[in-house]
């Protein structure tokens, strides 16, 4: 520090160490919350806006399970905001708000700012899809051994495979059948609904099979198979009873036939909603959350802005990312980026290719995933100076990748330091103070 000028007090060292050190304040400390009273102490705290959002995040991961799920509740909350989709426009100007949608398995939403594309656009992007259990081409068979009636499945994403045993899973999806008709799955999240479950072996049997293996081999995948059935037919004449009673089941309800499979999207997925966690309810427990709360978050954000702001700004709901961004709804894809042509040439008729690349080159983005926190029973594994914390805030991850940064998105430090004024301007994860409203 400089030296005190004459008439001025002294400054102690714990008021220089305040001044050069690095504050992370816990995010709480930002948040007013009321005191509960009388008989609300044991009902949970709504009347804040941070209970409020989470009682409506809870709401909607819970319903929203799948990609497809997510992506119709997004239109609904789009179109009661006052989006329009984007296929209906033949022109777009400032303050349209469009959605676009992709194989009902990606969104995207945008609204036109006052400069057009002119200064390029702000992006944020998020995924729906989370690690589940696929059910197979032909996935129904009856096992004579044990009598009972199995779903075939092949997982998806980064998921550890034991965890999936002895979970209540919900059947999620779409069968179409040859005629085009599409018919829609979803059985096991209604309270009055049946469950489905992977059998995993007893503890008194375990210990030749089991109980000195390690934890990724404990459960192989082809022992991920969900009992779907276990009553057989009374009729002497069908050999495989169990199957049949399958079959027969959703043949009434649904109209399916087993060929139909072979072309169904049929998703295993955990059953129960989401719930608040710890007395104080601070955290909440539920399947999906990687990225679910990013993409919630993201709707949430651009369906909630009033006034047209001055910089396009773009949200990005997109699947695949579990298994590499590949495929057609994926960001590999040329779906996100022809997304983006069309909000540039709807704003200027006379863009081209040269202008499209120009807008992409002034536009920001953000792509939002979930990030680890320190694990109380695994320290070990993180950098105690570098690592996220719960209650801390917004994380900004720099880089990721593995080993030498291999893989690695590494953002210069021109850009962190435009986002650090952002959110530090706008009270974002830090203690109030008065909002500067920095642009980015």
């Amino acid at each position: 520090m400089a030296e005190t000028p004459p008439g001025q007090r002294a400054v102690s060292k714990e008021e220089e160490e305040k001044q050069l050190s690095r504050a992370t304040p816990s995010a709480w400390h930002a948040v007013v919350l009321p005191e509960p009273t009388g008989a609300s102490v044991e009902a949970p705290i709504t009347t804040t806006a941070v209970w409020a959002a989470s009682d409506k995040y809870i709401e909607f991961i819970s319903a929203a399970k799948t990609e497809r799920l997510f992506v119709a509740r997004s239109v609904q909350v789009a179109e009661a905001a006052g989006f329009k989709a984007l296929s209906s426009m033949t022109t777009l100007a400032p303050g349209s708000k469009v959605y676009a949608t992709f194989h009902n398995k990606n969104i995207m939403l945008a609204i036109i700012g006052s400069a057009g594309v002119s200064m390029g656009m702000n992006i944020i992007a998020s995924h729906l899809d989370s690690p589940r259990l696929d059910l197979k081409p032909n996935p129904l068979v009856e096992d004579a051994d044990s009598a009972l009636a199995f779903f075939k499945t092949h997982y998806y994403g980064g998921l550890k495979k034991y965890q999936w045993v002895q979970l209540q899973l919900a059947l999620i999806g779409v069968v179409v059948l040859k005629s085009g008709e599409t018919v829609e799955i979803n059985i096991g999240t209604n309270p009055t609904d049946p469950v489905f479950m992977i059998a995993d072996i007893l503890p008194h049997l375990s210990t030749k099979v089991q109980n000195n293996t390690a934890a990724n081999e404990a459960i192989k995948g082809e022992q991920l198979n969900i009992i779907c059935g276990s009553i057989p037919v009374r009729d002497g004449n069908v050999k495989q009873k169990v199957k049949f009673t399958v079959l027969s089941y959703l043949n009434r309800r649904f109209g399916i036939k087993e060929e139909d499979f072979l072309s169904a999207e049929l998703e295993a997925v955990p059953a129960n909603p989401a719930r608040y966690v710890g007395f104080d309810r601070g955290l909440i427990a539920g399947y999906g959350q990687d990225d679910k709360v990013c993409a919630w978050s993201n709707l949430e954000a651009i369906t909630q802005i009033k006034e047209t702001p001055q910089k396009t700004v773009v949200a990005f709901l997109a699947d695949k990312e579990e298994i590499g961004s590949i495929g057609a709804t994926g960001m590999k894809s040329n779906v996100f980026l022809n997304n983006m042509r069309k909000l540039v040439y709807l704003t200027e008729p006379n863009a081209n290719e040269v202008r499209f690349a120009d807008v992409l080159e002034m536009s920001n983005a953000l792509s939002t995933d979930v990030t680890v926190a320190v694990d109380p029973n695994f320290k070990e594994v993180h950098d105690m100076h570098n690592a996220a914390k719960v209650g801390y805030g917004v994380c900004l991850t720099k880089y990721t990748g593995s080993r030498g940064k291999s893989g690695a998105n590494d953002a210069d430090a021109e850009y962190i330091a435009k986002l650090r004024g952002l959110l530090d301007g706008n009270n974002v994860g830090s203690l109030p103070q008065s909002p500067k409203q920095l642009s980015c």
